[in-house]
């Protein structure tokens, strides 16, 4: 079988029929159509879903690029298959000791927590990561030796983050006034997951926002002398010669200046652009697992 719209443009008419006569194939030859194995990018044949899932997981998150022989839907493999890349694939006798390590990892039983579990993994096992990854490098290297160590770096990088339970309707966060609530009182939703016994899992949100606060980022870019240098620059290299190479260059930036002086009289003050699209905001019928609206902050200040 012609393999090579796995390489195609997920737009084109190459990629969608290659995807159809896969999914085909996979339901002719699997055992039980509700739970083929996903071989999307991120999924890699360890998690199982039903066709119309897995269509959708293949068009958002494309094909694994090396998973040209089939052998986790029963396409027939005399011998290990090395791709371009050197990585080995066994036949699926061989890798079954594999998929059941990944499934350990991956919580493959339990489908509905895969909303809030997506690729978890524990503090101990991440321990271990470090330690295995840590034995190959020099006896002098800087990788954090355990998960805490590993932690306080990033909170010393200023990257920490702060969660707030939310409605599962985004309707509010539960902060404020609205901290000790155990539901919103318009859509009615609880603030907790129900566990299958109808029983409210209490300190088990629905739905958790990870916050980023900002203030902490823009510190940091003023404790290098460097980037701190960098972030004036707009009021040192500015040229008025008619040609427009940056946002200080606009009438926008002037009129900026014209309308708020005192804050235009401080060339450490940050200029701002903000951005906002939305991913698969709300479920479009090919996957509801996850919700993704990306924000892009951008300075101003800093040189094209």
């Amino acid at each position: 079988m012609d393999k090579s719209w796995i390489f195609k443009d997920r737009d084109s008419l190459e990629y969608e029929i290659g995807v159809e006569s896969f999914l085909i194939f996979a339901e002719e030859n699997s055992k039980d159509p509700k739970n083929i194995p996903c071989p999307c990018g991120r999924c890699g044949n360890f998690r199982k879903y039903n066709v119309k899932v897995i269509r959708g997981h293949l068009y958002e998150k494309s094909f694994s690029l090396r998973y040209t022989d089939w052998i986790w839907h029963e396409e027939t493999s005399s011998k290990s298959v090395r791709s371009s890349a050197g990585s080995t694939f066994l036949p699926k006798e061989q890798n079954a000791q594999s998929e059941i390590v990944c499934e350990a990892a991956y919580n493959l039983d339990d489908h509905d927590s895969y909303d809030f579990n997506r690729f978890g993994i524990s503090d101990s096992a991440f321990t271990d990561l470090l330690t295995s990854v840590g034995s190959f490098l020099p006896q002098d290297h800087v990788l954090p030796v355990n998960a805490y160590e590993a932690k306080k770096t990033l909170s010393g990088l200023g990257l920490e983050y702060i969660k707030f339970h939310a409605c599962p309707n985004n309707c509010l966060l539960y902060r404020g006034i609205n901290l000790n609530a155990f539901e919103y009182p318009k859509c009615r939703l609880s603030r907790w997951n129900v566990a299958k016994d109808g029983k409210l899992r209490v300190n088990s949100p629905a739905k958790v926002m990870w916050y980023f606060s900002i203030i902490p980022r823009f510190e940091r870019m003023f404790k290098s002398p460097d980037t701190a240098g960098q972030l004036i620059w707009h009021s040192k290299k500015w040229s008025n010669d008619g040609q427009m190479r940056h946002p200080a260059d606009s009438p926008s930036w002037r009129n900026i200046d014209y309308r708020w002086p005192s804050f235009a009289s401080d060339p450490r003050n940050l200029r701002l652009a903000l951005g906002a699209d939305g991913i698969n905001l709300f479920n479009n019928g090919l996957s509801n697992m996850y919700r993704c609206w990306p924000v892009v902050l951008v300075d101003y200040n800093l040189p094209p």
